[in-house]
């Protein structure tokens, strides 16, 4: 299987821990959208956010997932907000496999809310933050992905195989590999 396979959802769906056991699984690197960015501000996602605001972020983001889904294959698991830019919704559905890990803003809630890295999340009332979250996301996703995914109750290891088995049924590889393939078939 080449290509990528991209991890796209709300903060706390499990983008992160479910890509580090898919890439276990297909062998292949696995990056975190967010780590990379982090490194290149050489500070946190949320200090950036404090001092410079959202859309410089969003700059950086975008960059970023432009050089990694022109990079060699990898499971890829990105920034809730990834989707808000149409480039990268372009970007993403074309040059990968992309799983939306669905979750209601009230699982996400009971999953995070112990958890004070979030910048998004740091609100008085943070399960209506998700809630607004969800409203204008969730259709963006929806628009991004090939496939949805629902994180309701699954373990991770059920997400995973759930995720091969649709990669598997779709031949795995990307619109773009695909084509050549046949082409070269």
């Amino acid at each position: 299987m080449a290509g990528h396979v991209i991890l796209i959802g709300l903060p706390g769906a499990g983008k992160t821990t479910v890509g580090r056991q898919l890439a276990r699984r297909l062998q292949l690197p696995f990056v975190d959208s967010d780590a990379v960015i982090e490194e290149r501000l050489g500070c946190s996602i949320r200090e950036f956010f404090e001092r410079e605001g959202e859309e410089p972020f969003r700059d950086v983001e975008e960059a970023v997932l432009d050089e990694l889904t022109r990079g060699e294959s990898c499971v890829l698991s990105t920034g809730g907000g990834a989707v808000l830019r149409p480039a990268n919704r372009q970007r993403l559905r074309a040059r990968g496999r992309v799983f939306y890990l669905r979750s209601t803003p009230e699982e996400l809630y009971r999953r995070l809310r112990h958890d004070r890295t979030r910048p998004l999340l740091q609100v008085a009332d943070p399960l209506q933050r998700l809630r607004d979250l969800y409203a204008v996301r969730d259709s963006l996703y929806r628009e991004t992905a090939h496939y949805v995914i629902e994180t309701g109750r699954p373990t991770v290891a059920t997400l995973v195989n759930m995720i091969l088995m649709q990669l598997e049924l779709g031949d795995g590889a990307p619109p773009s590999v695909q084509a050549q393939a046949q082409a070269h078939g």
